[in-house]
Parts: structure tokens; sequence; C-alpha cells
């Protein structure tokens, strides 16, 4: 690695794709762009592509790097043909319509004592949700059988976009398709204890056995960054997201282990990330198999393994409780902390989007013990924050129930910026906080993977982290206590 050299790591996330270059040596950002995605459960890969060579140019190319990684949001679904074409638009691990087929897997694969959802926690390390990828294929199996019979490959899109990089897509290169541990974790067949895809569960959702991308091993080349403008033709200097030839591109990851590598998380860190999602992780020297399907078995991006609890109410619970209320975040936060602990007696269960902690994507949210005395602007306020810190609480309880060692929480995420999920978090969570400095986590990881790569190292680079504040606060359990009350309502509901 040659002295000042640069790196750049991508997060293409659901919502935008964020581009870092950063000095390959320290993890100092030199610059940075980003560019937004279209809303939706579904997407045309193209416009991942389009916004990627957009927050390249908006972080002032990517010409005199020399390394190049990709984190990408988890378990989307891409299918190819077998010339490289997109067969259909993309199915985001939001879109919850694969929920029948996941339950469907689960009832056909018969496990100890004729429990399907132990024998696909130990075979994969967890037990199919409408977000897997593997749901989809079923799902577009059932569905769209045209589509599913054109399919020759399934890519998820952290892979795509890495391959896209290293030149125009066509058939002959589908064999170029990698991908890593991490990312290859969250597809529902894939094993990441023993390290290989599972291919039976692979015919059984889909029928077929249609190629996947190889699994690389952490710091592995995955290739040469040659680029192309957003029509997938040849590079010209300026409109592509890349210089021609010389730069490697690194295997990339999924969003989540991208997060754990650009934090520098080690065992007993858990990272909350409040965003679109709501996550729970953790790094751990073991894997984990829950037949709950709380815990999703994940590996991370370094060897080792990210169990991980998701809910899919996060930080859009806030913004719309904002909206309602008729004030910006920064106001929200404000009013939050003016109401006393417990909200007055207000409990919002945030199911707003359906929920994945616990696995009910038809359910709704619930405002429980509204008095005249409670239902103020403050109290909803902190009904709000509370709620989603409890659906993550809820979280961080099964991670300790897997054995997984939890020391204090890593808070991060467009929604850990709010004053009061700062100072409300320790409380609810029942952990000490560090709050790190605002930056692209996710992107980082993927610099830090990209500097990894070029480095030839067995261990990734020890890029100084930035400062962190430490919060902490009394547990208080009686907030727990009642949210676990109006949650099980809710569910007895369903």
């Amino acid at each position: 690695m040659t002295e000042g050299a640069l790196v750049a790591g991508i997060d293409s996330s659901t919502q935008s794709c964020k581009v870092v270059v950063c000095d390959a040596a320290s993890g100092r950002v030199v610059r940075d762009g980003s560019a937004p995605h279209p809303p939706g459960t579904e997407i045309d890969p193209e416009r991942w592509w389009e916004a990627l060579c957009a927050a390249a140019r908006a972080a002032g190319g990517l010409a005199d790097v020399e390394a190049v990684a990709v984190a990408g949001q988890q378990h989307g679904m891409v299918c190819l043909d077998q010339d490289g074409a997109v067969v259909r638009p993309a199915l985001l691990w939001n879109d919850t319509r694969s929920a029948g087929a996941a339950a469907r897997l689960v009832e056909e694969l018969d496990g100890p004592g004729g429990s399907g959802r132990e024998a696909w926690a130990r075979a994969v390390g967890s037990v199919p949700l409408a977000s897997f990828t593997v749901t989809k294929l079923r799902w577009l199996a059932e569905h769209e059988p045209s589509h599913a019979t054109r399919t020759a490959a399934v890519a998820l899109p952290h892979d795509w976009l890495t391959w896209r990089l290293g030149g125009p897509p066509s058939g002959a290169r589908l064999a170029g398709l990698v991908t890593d541990r991490s990312d290859a974790s969250g597809t529902g067949y894939f094993d990441p204890a023993g390290g290989d895809y599972r291919l039976d569960l692979l015919r059984r959702a889909f029928g077929h056995e249609p190629a996947l991308p190889m699994v690389l091993p952490p710091g592995a080349v995955a290739g040469e960054l040659v680029g192309g403008g957003p029509a997938g033709g040849g590079l010209v200097e300026g409109t592509g997201p890349g210089r021609p030839r010389g730069a490697v591109l690194g295997p990339g990851c999924g969003d989540n282990a991208g997060a754990a590598l650009g934090l520098g998380a080690v065992p007993g860190d858990v990272v909350v990330s409040i965003g679109t999602s709501g996550v729970v992780s953790a790094v751990s020297a073991t894997p984990t198999a829950d037949p709950s399907g709380i815990i999703a078995g994940f590996a991370d991006a370094s060897g080792r393994f990210l169990p991980l609890a998701c809910t899919l109410n996060a930080a859009r619970v806030l913004d719309t409780v904002a909206a309602l209320l008729g004030v910006e975040p920064q106001e929200l936060a404000e009013l939050a902390l003016r109401a006393a602990p417990g909200a007055g007696g207000l409990v919002l269960v945030p199911y707003l989007e359906g929920e994945r902690t616990p696995d009910r994507p038809t359910a709704t949210g619930a405002l429980h013990g509204i008095t005249l005395d409670g239902l103020t602007r403050q109290g909803l306020a902190r009904a709000a924050v509370e709620g989603v810190l409890c659906g993550l609480a809820d979280g961080l309880d099964a991670l300790r129930g897997e054995g997984v060692a939890c020391e204090r929480v890593l808070l991060v995420g467009g929604g850990a910026r709010s004053a009061a999920v700062q100072r409300i978090a320790p409380g609810v969570l029942g952990l000490p906080v560090v709050v790190p400095r605002p930056a692209e986590y996710v992107a980082l990881g993927a610099a830090r993977q990209a500097a990894w790569v070029l480095s030839g190292s067995p261990e990734p680079p020890s890029w100084e982290g930035g400062a962190a504040e430490r919060v902490e606060e009394d547990a208080r359990p009686e907030i727990r206590h009642r949210y676990a009350e109006a949650r099980e309502w809710v569910l007895e509901q369903l």
C-alpha cells in the first residue's frame, strides 16, 4: 500500500447511496457524496447504479482511489437471466409480500420433534422471515413462474453493484459474481457456521438451482475496478464511478456488518442502529441458532459472527409522531425530554409497518394508557421514543438469551441523533450507552475493508474512532413492564 493511498467505501442503503473517500492508513474522510434512491419496496437495480455514479461524482470521483468496497442493504433479491440482464425489479428487505411463503417454508422443513423453526435455525442460523431472500424466491416461484424460470443467477444488492463495478454486465460474467459471509448469511440458504451454501434449501424454495455468488473470505480481492457509465458502457472519464483500471475491489458486506466494521466493534459491544429499521447486533466469536426467529445468526465482515435482531419500526415512527404534532425532529426531542419517564402512563407499541421482532408482518400499532391528564404533546413525544427503544430492548434481551456478551451499547443511525433518544436509551436498554460522533459508519466500514484488501494484511487496519459521548442512567424496568403488557395485548388481537 503506497503512502497517502486513498480508498473508497460505498453504502447502498434502502434510501440512498453514500460514498466516502478515506486515507487508507488513518481512516480520515477526505471527501464524500450521496444521492437518493427512489422510494418503495421494489426497485430496478439500475437506479442503484445511477445513484452510485451520482454519489461518486459528488464525492469528487474515484479516479485517485486504490481500492473500493461496497456495503449494501441485506436480503434483497436481484434475479439475472443467462445474459446478465435483470429479470424483474429487485424486491427489498422491507417488502413483506413473501410473509406467507416464509410460513410455508418453515412448515415444510421438519426438524427434531417436527419443529421446522428448529430445523431452519440449525441449518442456517436463522428462521426465514419475509425479509429473507429465500422467501422472496419462493414467492417468485409461486406468483411469477415465468420470471423464476428465466432466472439464471440470484444476487444481493451489494453483490450486483460489485459485479457492475467490475465491468459491463453480461452473461459471460455471471461466474464472476462474488459476495461475503455477512451478506450471504442473510439469504436463508447459507450456513454461516459451516461456511457453505445450503443448495438443498435453495432448491426447496425455488424449484431449481440458479447460480450464486462465490463467497469470498474477509480481506480477499474480488476483482478490479473498471466501472462504466449508468448505461453500462465503457468508462468515460468524468462520467463513471471510477478510473479505468488499477483499483482493486473488496468482497463488500452487508450493511450491518459494514457498520460494525466501521465502528470498530468488538465482542461485548452491542450496536443499536436507529434508521429505517431498528437493528440490535453484537460481534460474537461463536455462531447462534435461535429457533424463535428473533435472532438472525449472521456472520460479520471480519471472520466472526454478528447475531442480530431487527425491528421494522424505528426512526420513521419518530418522524410520523413529529409530523402529527406539527414539529421538527429537534422539537420532538425537546417535548419528549419535558415529560417524566414513563410518559404519564402512555405506551406506544409502534408497529406502524407490521413488525419483524416479533414476526408479525400484519400487526398494527397501538397507544395504551390514555387519560385526560396523560394525553399531552410531551407525553406522546416521550411515548414514541420509549416505544421505539422498548422494541429494540426486546432484541437486546434476545441476544442475552442466546448467551451473547452485552456490555455496552454503541448508538448510531439517523434516529440516534435525537437528544431524547440518547438520554432515554440507557434507562430503557439497561446498559451504558456510547454515542459515537455522527458519521456514515456503513460506508466507513466498506472503506476499512477496502484498505484491508489493499494492504494484504490478515487483519483490518486499526482506524482511530472519533470522539464519543458516554451516557448512563439508572435502568427503569417499569417502562419495559408497561410496554410488555401493551405489546402482548397487541399480539393477542392478531
